[in-house]
């Protein structure tokens, strides 16, 4: 009997052991003092920020923001367009997620072109992309990681004068669509105006659908009977069978030096490699103590970088690019040589790559674990491909018709896009990306450089002006808020061209590590309407 009973307590205290290690395992001590996102939209932050106060963790916080964003600024991104994301996890593993929109089986390369219209519909990633995300490293179900957006969708927002001035822009276009007409234009024909309530109860079926169904939800079955059904009656390629056989992918990671520290970036279909290579060039270069010079240093590490997108496709030219030893090569020719700026030829340049405005969204979470999430989504220029269906609620993204390019069947649209981590040893130092279209690599180098190589604060480091080499002039960022800064540029030098207008040269979201604090720091573009949400932990 005692026997029995010391192996009871043995087995018993050993059972405790086990499951208290496990525990451990499961909930890591919290590294850092908080929880944060960084996001382009008020409420997608807040619903980011939901997700931490209800247990989640930065990939929840970040499929929720997502989410969010496709419903509050469908004018940038949405569940019919794309998405790019890089990660690091607490555990250590840095990893991607591509989830760009892909060109239809049956398409044909044409010389027809198309900005706009349903003929440049492809094959939507978004949705696929925010769920591996979630499925894979998130600890919330889905139905409660997409309440809030579906809320948003459901019972309305009060639309913001950002969002309602892109709408504006895009109303001629959209009377031409009866779907488009009837989700973003009031029953009179007028377009929202800023403050408006906007009720989305379409979208929000198809977002029920999501987070009931999961995939299935938007991929097969009903919802995608609806999208092939209301494309291909207008002219569109998509089948049943492409919806069915998409899938999120894992992205290569690709790495590089900057200042010190690792940088992470994606390949394609993002441009991580570019990001990068204008880094490693930058880490090179000498750059005085005066804006003037800084600008054209950036500028032309960025041309000499930019040279090389076509490029990225073979092999040994990507190796080239990440090369650091290259880098040092090309920033003696900045240094030693007065390179004037290239003037472009842009008549051959996909459309995305000489946009003059920006489009796209970003958003950027950190958790108290040391899970980061970078994500960048698109429907293209501003409201993609201007086309939704009535019974379904969103807007595709532009793919075809040669605003990204030329394609082939099965092929992922290539941009801009680059979620970029840095990191000094396992830990995660700046967590970075940005909207912008074209200004999206030129964002993240240039408030990179200023945060890590110039030493200025986060929120100073956003707010700094930036420059983009364009054609065969450099413009400067000028507008009220900056234009003291720029006030030693010698105007006697004809290559400057002073821009004074807001949200022209990029908008970043990015999270730093504090390491006097231990706790995260998060800034959003002063340019834009975003946020910064943080959660305390206990």
């Amino acid at each position: 009997m005692l026997k029995n009973s010391f192996m009871y307590k043995f087995f018993s205290y050993f059972l405790i052991i086990i499951l208290t290690f496990i525990s451990c395992q499961e909930n890591p001590k919290s590294l850092f003092k908080n929880n944060t996102i960084s996001s382009a939209h008020p409420l997608a932050s807040l619903a980011g920020k939901k997700m931490f106060e209800q247990g989640g963790n930065a990939f929840d916080a970040a499929v929720a923001a997502g989410f969010a964003l496709a419903v509050v600024e469908p004018s940038m991104s949405g569940i019919g367009g794309r998405l790019q994301a890089i990660f690091h996890k607490a555990s250590g593993k840095i990893g991607g997620v591509d989830a760009s929109t892909q060109v239809p089986m049956q398409y044909k390369p044409t010389d027809e072109k198309h900005s706009y219209g349903y003929k440049t519909i492809g094959i939507p990633g978004v949705v696929a992309g925010l769920l591996k995300l979630q499925i894979e490293n998130g600890v919330l179900p889905i139905q409660k990681v997409m309440e809030p957006a579906i809320n948003y969708a459901e019972n309305g927002f009060r639309i913001l004068p950002g969002e309602a001035y892109r709408q504006q822009m895009s109303k001629e276009i959209f009377e031409q669509y009866e779907g488009t007409k009837t989700h973003f234009l009031n029953a009179d024909g007028t377009s929202y105006k800023s403050g408006d309530l906007f009720v989305q109860k379409t979208l929000a079926l198809t977002l029920k659908a999501i987070a009931n169904r999961g995939k299935a939800g938007f991929y097969e079955g009903d919802v995608a009977q609806k999208m092939v059904k209301d494309i291909q009656s207008n002219g569109g390629l998509i089948t049943l069978e492409d919806l069915k056989n998409y899938q999120a992918l894992n992205s290569e990671v690709l790495y590089g030096s900057f200042q010190g520290c690792k940088v992470h970036a994606l390949n394609l279909p993002s441009y991580g490699a570019i990001t990068i290579q204008i880094l490693q060039i930058l880490d090179h270069l000498k750059i005085g103590n005066n804006e003037e010079d800084w600008a054209e240093k950036i500028s032309k590490a960025t041309e000499l970088a930019y040279m090389y997108r076509e490029h990225q496709n073979d092999r040994d030219s990507l190796n080239s690019i990440l090369s650091y030893h290259k880098a040092a090569d090309w920033a003696k020719q900045i240094q030693d040589q007065k390179l004037n700026l290239v003037s472009q030829n842009t008549s051959n340049m996909p459309g995305s790559w000489i946009a003059s405005l920006g489009h796209t969204t970003h958003l950027t979470t950190a958790d108290k674990n040391g899970n980061v999430v970078s994500l960048t989504q698109t429907v293209g220029p501003n409201m993609g491909s201007k086309v939704a269906s009535k019974e379904l609620g969103f807007l595709y993204a532009v793919t075809l018709g040669g605003y990204l390019g030329e394609y082939k069947p099965g092929d992922r649209s290539n941009s801009h896009i680059t979620p970029t981590l840095f990191m000094d040893e396992d830990k995660v130092i700046l967590a970075i990306g940005a909207a912008g279209g074209s200004r999206i690599i030129t964002a993240v180098t240039q408030v990179a450089h200023r945060y890590l190589a110039q030493k200025s604060d986060l929120k100073r480091a956003l707010f700094l002006p930036r420059v983009y080499p364009f054609e065969d002039s450099l413009w400067i960022e000028d507008h009220d808020g900056v234009k003291q800064l720029n006030a030693d540029f010698n105007m006697d030098n004809y290559l400057f061209k002073m821009i004074d207008e807001k949200a022209r040269f990029g908008r970043v979201h990015a999270i730093a590590y504090d390491s006097i604090s231990k706790s995260w720091i998060g800034a959003a573009d002063p340019d834009w309407e975003g946020t910064v949400e943080n959660h305390i932990t206990k």
